[in-house]
């Protein structure tokens, strides 16, 4: 395993971050405080190649390796989490189930659309009374005329109400639970589907997210993503992977409590010199530091498994576990460090840890992972 970027991933590198510099962070706390996803950004972040990374370059994707994408999504979410959480759903959910598991017709017509950003993708598997619990998702998926009839309701859908594709887990064989769920294409325009009430969050706000409501939804089986009662085998898969980005964006808001706290530990004057020459302040960037160093290892090590065709469960949930909780702490710290002004909108750092939390519960909570890495380690 290389501990070094390669050229390839530095040039990439350097490319996000001057975006990043140039289109979103100077609006990042307007589009924050707007609560809209700022779709003016979406054919920017698709001329980039931002928005197919994980794809084929046959379809229309930019042909990344998980290594190229985690250090992509560190420089967006060191940037804006909405953004990067934007990025990460339409990639690595929407669009990434089309990949895994959908067949050659399904993917000659989604991809292209969804790399070149006409298109959003969302992908629908939390319901009001099923989250960790996916065996007790209500929402059905019954026999009809050549297709399937879906009716229930989706919850915290990002790109819920602007996606223009979505990836909708349904049960088709209830008593099966969890595995007897099915993946469905549908598309927006299809009767039946349609947006439902708007989510206002904590953080991630630019992000959008809403309820996705089905009603006598009828699509045909050319629909059916993967096979009958599969949907939720190739979910785990998909949480596999998708966790790695989600550690990668947890990452990259950490460092940019970071290196705010230590811009601003530098500038601050207190008692006559920097607040950094206080050793309290300097032990807090040093432990943060050393946090987030240790997380982007353990990313690092999930990606280059993932590259070579590795199984990742249990390092995939160790590094989102753990980048999750250390980000947390850095951002937590952050606002110590900037004391009343971190408490503040006129500083990064109060976006940075309301949006962090997100990284603790979505495609899998703290404990979620532990119940992974657990079983993991006593599988016989």
């Amino acid at each position: 395993m290389e501990f070094e970027l390669n050229d390839h991933q530095k040039i990439l590198q350097r490319t996000v971050r001057d975006f990043c510099a140039r289109e979103i962070i100077p609006h990042a706390r307007r589009w924050d405080e707007e609560e809209k996803l700022p779709m003016e950004l979406v054919p920017k972040l698709a001329e980039l190649g931002l928005l197919g990374m994980c794809h084929p370059e046959r379809y229309g994707g930019s042909g990344m390796s998980m290594m190229d994408y985690v250090v992509a999504m560190e420089e967006i979410a060191r940037a804006d989490g909405s953004v990067a959480l934007t990025v990460a759903s339409h990639n690595s959910l929407g669009g990434g189930h089309i990949s895994l598991a959908g067949n050659d017709a399904q993917k000659e017509k989604w991809l292209p659309r969804l790399c070149r950003g006409e298109i959003l993708g969302a992908w629908g598997l939390t319901e009001p009374g099923s989250g960790s619990d996916a065996g007790a998702a209500r929402t059905t998926a019954t026999p009809r005329d050549g297709g399937w009839v879906l009716t229930g309701t989706k919850t915290f859908i990002t790109q819920g109400s602007v996606a223009g594709v979505y990836i909708i887990l349904a049960s088709t064989t209830p008593a099966k639970k969890q595995n007897g769920l099915t993946a469905f294409i549908v598309e927006r325009e299809r009767p039946g589907i349609r947006p439902g009430r708007h989510i206002e969050k904590l953080g991630m706000r630019a992000s959008d997210t809403s309820e996705v409501i089905l009603e006598d939804c009828w699509v045909p089986d050319d629909n059916r993503l993967g096979g009958v009662d599969s949907g939720f085998r190739d979910t785990l898969r998909i949480l596999d992977r998708g966790r790695i980005g989600i550690a990668a964006l947890a990452l990259g808001l950490g460092r940019g409590a970071l290196e705010e706290s230590a811009r601003y530990a530098r500038d601050r004057q207190q008692f006559g010199k920097p607040i950094a020459e206080f050793q309290a302040i300097g032990f807090m960037l040093a432990d943060m530091a050393t946090e987030l160093d240790a997380a982007r290892l353990l990313i690092w090590r999930a990606a280059w498994m993932h590259d070579r065709g590795q199984r990742t469960t249990i390092e995939s949930s160790v590094c989102k576990l753990w980048a999750a909780q250390a980000a947390m702490r850095a951002c937590n710290s952050a606002i110590q460090i900037h004391g009343g002004y971190g408490y503040t909108r006129e500083f990064p750092v109060e976006r940075y840890l309301r949006d962090c939390k997100l990284c603790e519960i979505g495609e899998g909570t703290n404990e979620v992972q532990r119940l992974v890495i657990s079983r993991e380690l006593l599988r016989p």
